[in-house]
């Protein structure tokens, strides 16, 4: 039975990805801060401390793979300076700490599989974004850019890499699914600025199935985006939303963007920014997407009653 180590393993992805592999008879070994309060049964959990630069060893010498997820939320709270050092350290910061730990301590990892975020890219209307463009000069492009810089001296110990750049992960259990959906409580499906703005999404099921591949698939190696063949505008994402969760009983709502850069901060530029990226380098390796266009991810996220 080999072994997968992963961080951020109580997150939205990290509990999805647990569900699968333990499915599929790995065993999985979670790092926190707190170990002891881990729930999953069928889970190890070791400790770690990321500002402290300690990690337990002896976790990492039983890993066959790590599967890299931490880092602060970048959507939970307002972008304050405190908040975006944050956001960017809990990424370099953690990824610094395993290629210390790696290099280090003697281990058997073949294979570390890091998060990333289509956040990367810059914004244009009329570009699709594939995996050669260069990063964003704005916050979270030289964020996202560090965050893969930090993790990529992994390479350097002579072990594969893989960096999935993640879109907008669309599950029922948390992330900007379940922020787009509390409008729709009170009937509402509300639409962001304009609406008019690109957003390159991916299914929870199928995030998880790329994480599975990369760990399985020896060939796998690089830097991929994870996102769905088909991005849609935020306007055609809330309207499938709604149509699946309640049918014709809904009515459509505009929050204008004055509004929301007032209510947000800079973080409203990431919510009205258009990114168009581009899923074919990973369709070529042989992937096939469960869920590729967003009416049939809605479906299945809000099946009918």
């Amino acid at each position: 039975m080999e072994t997968v180590l992963i961080t951020g393993g109580t997150g939205l992805v990290g509990t999805a990805l647990t569900a699968l592999l333990l499915e599929r008879g790995f065993r999985v070994i979670v790092l926190s801060r707190t170990p002891e309060q881990g729930e999953n049964k069928q889970v190890q959990y070791a400790r770690w401390n990321i500002s402290t630069q300690q990690i337990d060893t002896a976790a990492l010498q039983q890993a066959d793979y790590i599967v890299h997820l931490a880092g602060a939320p970048v959507a939970d709270k307002r972008w304050s300076a405190s908040r975006k050092q944050e956001i960017i350290e809990s990424r370099t910061q953690s990824s610094e700490l395993l290629v210390k730990a790696l290099m280090s301590t003697p281990n058997k990892v073949k294979k570390i599989i890091s998060a990333s975020a289509t956040g990367i890219y810059g914004e244009y209307t009329d570009h699709i974004f594939t995996e050669t463009d260069p990063a964003a000069t704005d916050y979270l492009g030289t964020t996202t850019n560090a965050w893969e810089k930090s993790i990529s001296e992994i390479q350097s110990l002579d072990k594969k890499l893989v960096i999935f750049r993640i879109g907008i992960a669309l599950s029922r259990n948390g992330g900007a699914l379940k922020e787009f959906y509390k409008p729709l409580k009170f009937g509402f499906a509300t639409v962001m600025g304009s609406g008019d703005q690109y957003i390159s999404w991916i299914h929870i099921h199928d995030l998880v199935r790329l994480f599975f591949n990369a760990i399985v698939n020896d060939k796998l190696e690089g830097v991929y985006n994870a996102v769905a063949p088909n991005p849609v505008t935020n306007k055609e994402l809330v309207l499938s939303m709604a149509k699946a969760a309640k049918g014709k009983s809904f009515m459509t709502a505009y929050a204008p963007a004055a509004i929301l850069k007032i209510a947000l901060g800079e973080m409203s530029v990431e919510i009205l920014k258009s990114v168009r990226v581009s899923s074919e380098k990973i369709q070529q390796t042989g992937f096939q997407f469960s869920y590729p266009t967003i009416d049939k991810a809605m479906e299945q996220l809000f099946p009918p009653r």
